[in-house]
């Protein structure tokens, strides 16, 4: 961006599409400082609206629940989690059950059922063989979907009633269940205007790395939650979606809307909430909880999981099912995804080489400012989320070198973030069958 305070505007090819490129995602970063501020304003009275009540104890029924593919490689990160869920969750909800999901037959399935057997509060739940929904769904909505008509067989999706749902790697501390006990018992207080759906903050200790170039780039994820989540889904309506991990929903509300999305559903989170916007504008809520996850274990994990994340939004963008609004602004999203290494100065600076441009400056120097803030936000966002994921690690700091190599690796998270974006969008867009491939799980 220097370069353009030193050289001209320039009104070719190139320079229109930077101004354009590196200006796009100004709309995501307002939201994001709006987000920001909504957090800290949340937090804040949080605090004081609960100050002196010690742990709170809520009478509602919590069922979590955690789909696994049941691999061996996976079930440690398993094992971890669900005995997360009982030390501490008990803590706050003596009502309190966890449905481990799995498929008939999966290679783990022994381990699984002696984990269950070992506590009263697990019960296993197996999807037979030859199950189907009505709309073809595959993969973990199946799952999902499977386990949430069993609930309203079994006569659970009533008012009182909250599913917790939890990824196979992803445990809890009591922050969590405190958080969550408050919100469920704020809801009961409000009466007609109780939410129906809440999410909290995803975070990644340094002890569940594999590998800490990886565990560096993931720092992105818990700011996004006290950012540009917060601003949806804590006002109300998740536009932006939903992560498919600390996601509470009421079950009377999850039994009107399910997971049954058809065979082509990656992402059946960001589907849920698209759908949730239409029916219950307004309903949704931001808690200031955390979870506990771990980071892709390689950087091949990382592509997948990025790319199938791109490729299932990119889908829910065109499917005409689903509320024009909410497309709109999720196909906004999506583009800025898919832009990204244009935003990348590694491959501007490529471009510039290939095509004998000595000036990367923008056609206009309005849109400076706008530039400075999309960086400034990218900036903060690393920053603050290392700080997040070193607070919930062993000895809760950042180590001396992690801000400077977080603030210099950004060009590299860049196109570890954009490459697998536009692959994803080009998958979608050459209708290549879609795949759920379900990355290593490090303990």
């Amino acid at each position: 961006m220097s370069d353009a305070w030193f050289a001209h505007p320039f009104g070719d090819l190139l320079s229109w599409l930077l101004s354009v490129v590196w200006s796009w995602q100004i709309f995501t970063t307002l939201t994001a400082i709006f987000g920001i501020r909504r957090t800290r304003k949340a937090l804040r009275e949080s605090e004081a609206r609960w100050s002196g009540h010690g742990w709170t104890r809520s009478d509602d029924f919590l069922i979590v629940v955690v789909p696994t593919i049941g691999r061996h490689d996976t079930y440690p990160a398993l094992e971890r989690s669900v005995l997360s869920y009982i030390a501490y969750l008990t803590r706050c909800f003596p009502r309190l059950r966890i449905d481990i999901v799995v498929d008939e037959g999966c290679e783990a399935t022994g381990r699984i059922a002696r984990l269950a057997a070992g506590s009263e509060l697990v019960r296993l739940v197996t999807v037979p063989r030859q199950y189907r929904t009505a709309n073809g769904t595959r993969f973990k909505a199946r799952a999902t979907h499977y386990s949430h008509e069993l609930r309203i067989r079994e006569h659970e999706a009533t008012d009182d009633t909250w599913v917790l749902h939890m990824d196979d790697d992803t445990g809890v501390g009591p922050d969590t269940a405190l958080a969550i006990a408050r919100f469920i018992e704020e809801q009961v207080q409000a009466g007609r205007d109780a939410k129906h759906l809440a999410q909290g903050i995803l975070t990644y200790p340094r002890e569940y790395a594999a590998n800490r170039l990886i565990w560096l780039a993931d720092s992105v994820r818990p700011a996004e939650d006290v950012g540009r989540f917060s601003a949806w889904t804590g006002t109300g309506t998740p536009r932006a979606g939903v992560h498919g991990e600390l996601l509470l929903v009421r079950a009377s509300i999850e039994a009107t809307i399910g997971w049954d999305f058809g065979p082509r559903s990656i992402v059946e989170d960001a589907h849920f909430a698209l759908i949730f916007c239409t029916r219950y504008k307004g309903r949704s809520a931001w808690f200031g909880g955390r979870c506990y996850g771990a980071s892709p274990a390689s950087l091949r994990d990382f592509y997948r999981q990025r790319e199938r994340w791109s490729w299932g939004l990119a889908g829910l963008v065109f499917n005409r099912s689903l509320q024009l609004r909410n497309r709109l602004l999720l196909g906004y999203s999506v583009m800025t995804w898919v832009v990204g290494p244009m935003q990348n100065v590694g491959v501007v600076l490529l471009l510039a080489i290939l095509l004998a441009h000595s000036n990367t400056s923008p056609a206009t120097l309005l849109v400076i400012p706008l530039w400075a803030l999309n960086m400034a936000y990218t900036i903060w966002m690393y920053w603050e989320g290392l700080r997040v994921n070193a607070g919930v690690s062993g000895g809760g700091r950042r180590k001396w070198w992690e801000p400077l190599a977080v603030i210099l690796l950004i060009p590299i998270f860049g196109l570890m973030e954009g490459l697998p974006g536009l692959c994803g969008f080009v998958k979608f867009a050459r209708r290549v069958e879609n795949k759920f491939k379900v990355i290593a799980k490090p303990s």
